[in-house]
């Protein structure tokens, strides 16, 4: 899993060149969908570690790589953990700001498992907060974890920002977070993941039929 093998990466030295072969990756995906004529209801997103982050070239060599696939920053969001922002929030501020000023949108994932301050969502040019899945997980029978999730779904509305829940794994989870305003979510009870091909056969609808 991911929990496993990227921190292997990080140790070893190989999560930069992972990470672009990841963002190459998914590019090439999504210009095969569109030119597909398969109808992507959002921006793809992408998730980034803080040592890719740490690179000074980070922004440019993404856009580049986009660029090669033939796919724009708008179309992209790439997600950072909530820790890694704080590592070094000179340089993260300053990181984000150029992404945001490319046209990528920003996720902070795993949004409450970290250390940060609150004060940061006012300093960091985000979108969205991703909701982890320790809080999800058990909301329909911990009254402290709906009170989290509510709570964070009512600040990130007030800031302006969007919320996605992770895993979720249940129709009543899903059907509880859509009362509270959390309108985007992930898991199991929408899906395992699957290869590209797969995906778009099943989530994604061709241009003329979403227009129809």
């Amino acid at each position: 899993s991911p929990a496993e093998f990227i921190p292997v990466a990080e140790r070893g030295g190989l999560i930069v060149s992972l990470g672009e072969w990841v963002i190459a990756e998914a590019a090439r995906w999504l210009a095969h969908w569109t030119a597909e004529g398969a109808c992507l209801p959002g921006r793809l997103a992408i998730n980034i570690s803080a040592l890719q982050l740490d690179k000074a070239e980070f922004t440019e060599r993404t856009v580049e790589l986009l660029r090669q696939a033939g796919v724009r920053p708008d179309q992209v969001e790439l997600e950072v953990t909530e820790s890694s922002l704080i590592q070094d929030p000179e340089h993260t501020a300053h990181v984000l700001d150029g992404l945001k000023a490319q046209g990528f949108a920003v996720a902070i994932d795993d949004f409450g498992t970290g250390y940060s301050s609150l004060a940061y969502l006012k300093r960091f040019a985000v979108d969205k907060l991703k909701i982890d899945m320790s809080f999800v997980r058990d909301m329909l029978t911990d009254r402290n974890d709906r009170a989290i999730v509510a709570a964070i779904v009512a600040m990130a509305r007030s800031l302006e920002l969007d919320t996605l829940a992770e895993g979720v794994e249940l129709p009543e989870q899903a059907e509880a977070l859509r009362a509270m305003g959390c309108l985007q979510a992930q898991g199991w009870h929408y899906g395992k993941a699957i290869p590209g091909d797969e995906f778009a056969e099943r989530w994604l609808q061709p241009l003329a039929v979403a227009s129809a």
